[in-house]
């Protein structure tokens, strides 16, 4: 069966399966299109937390990269978690080679047990050269919040912050509503015309991990 499309998933390996890059290949490949990766760290953990985290060599991301795409051209790219300023400068390079337009960035900070999986410098470098870069940026309530440096309480707050996403050079943002405490949740999308929001029926369960990584995906 021909797939849908091409994905390349550029991310961090979740050894229980519920995030990061397993999650991506589960959610691209049961939208019916072909996920391809490449794996920016390996990390020991579970639903609760994350253990310990090893990152691969940026050499070897970029080949990862570049290499793939020489055989087999991505139709869009995801972004999940990039652990440092280093492997952030080398995607960055890597994108100037593949040039593929479509691409849409998770920026995965903080897992859901609350181990930061992202240095300071790396949000930094993130904010000033990576953004502009993409077509969709999908960060949660925390993730923005991080980004902007605005507190998010409210809907209102969420556009708020999709708008500062925008000044520094997002294309579209669709941030991610939850982490507020409502009967529904609410992710927003903002674009260059409209604002966007999505009403979801909150559903009442503790298997929330790797939920961004997934809708991101999709």
């Amino acid at each position: 069966m021909k797939p849908n499309s091409k994905i390349l998933i550029i991310a961090g390996s979740d050894s229980s399966g519920g995030a990061g890059i397993q999650a991506d290949i589960k959610t691209v490949t049961a939208l019916g299109s072909y996920a391809m990766t490449a794996i920016t760290a390996v990390t020991s953990q579970n639903t609760t937390g994350v253990k310990s985290i090893v990152g691969i060599n940026s050499k070897e991301i970029f080949n990862q990269i570049v290499f793939s795409c020489k055989d087999i051209r991505p139709d869009a790219i995801k972004i999940g978690m990039l652990h440092s300023s280093e492997v952030i400068k080398i995607v960055i390079k890597a994108l100037g080679v593949i040039k593929v337009k479509k691409i849409v960035l998770d920026p995965v900070m903080v897992a859901k047990g609350g181990a930061k999986l992202i240095d300071n410098k790396a949000i930094q470098l993130l904010k000033l050269k990576l953004i502009k870069k993409v077509s969709l940026i999908t960060p949660n309530i925390p993730e923005a919040e991080i980004l902007t440096k605005t507190k998010i309480i409210t809907k209102e707050d969420m556009i708020h912050s999709a708008y500062k996403l925008m000044r520094l050079g997002a294309k579209n943002v669709l941030i991610k509503g939850g982490h507020l405490k409502h009967k529904y949740v609410q992710d927003i999308l903002v674009t260059q015309k409209d604002v966007k929001i999505f009403d979801s029926e909150r559903y009442r369960t503790k298997n929330t991990h790797g939920t961004g990584c997934t809708l991101s995906s999709a």
